[in-house]
């Protein structure tokens, strides 16, 4: 079925993409590639190892779709600010991001640079669709893609769990598109997990 994962032999899925499909995941993907940013390779002739031992940094985004993407480990996001123990939770939170982020950063740009380098490899005609078919490893860069796609498109949309409004947009709101968006890669996000888990 168009626009559904099924499950391929060996542990990957397939899914048939049209044109604008595809289109619009690969330019999603991009603009999660440009949101993470472009990371920091080591310079030519620089000891690869000295990157994984850089420090990141501690202190969490100020952009929301990346403090979304890059919470804080530590500490209860509901807590009232300046409870017991607050200052204590952020110095650990700190401390956890100042070794982890950067490598999340770098996991989550491979993941979409997979996603994206997958879409480069159909050709759709212009009338018809494209199989995308995927193997083990590629089929779980696309899963962690698609959520992080949701993370960041929920954040801006400023979603919340009992948030029906939304869905209910008339067609001339200007969010419409991307809670369209929103919508369509959950649905894929959904039968991807099913496929992978059946």
């Amino acid at each position: 079925m168009p626009g559904t994962f099924e499950a391929v032999p060996g542990g990957g899925a397939a899914v048939a993409l049209d044109p604008v499909e595809i289109s619009i995941l690969r330019s999603l993907a991009v603009q999660l590639l440009e949101l993470v940013g472009p990371g920091d390779e080591p310079a030519d002739g620089a000891d690869p190892l000295d990157a994984l031992f850089a420090d990141g940094p501690s202190d969490p985004p100020s952009d929301p779709a990346l403090a979304r993407l890059f919470p804080d480990a530590y500490g209860d996001p509901g807590r009232e600010p300046g409870g017991d123990g607050e200052e204590k939770i952020r110095e650990y939170a700190a401390e956890f991001r100042r070794y982890t982020e950067n490598d999340l950063r770098a996991r989550k740009r491979r993941d979409a640079l997979g996603v994206v380098h997958a879409l480069d490899r159909l050709h759709a005609p212009e009338d018809g669709e494209a199989l995308l078919e995927l193997a083990p490893e590629e089929s779980r860069q696309w899963l962690a893609t698609l959520n992080d796609l949701r993370l960041a498109i929920g954040a801006r949309l400023e979603v919340t769990e009992d948030d029906q409004e939304l869905y209910r947009l008339p067609d001339s709101d200007p969010r419409k598109p991307m809670v369209m968006a929103y919508l369509w890669l959950g649905g894929l996000q959904e039968s991807l997990i099913g496929t992978l888990t059946a």
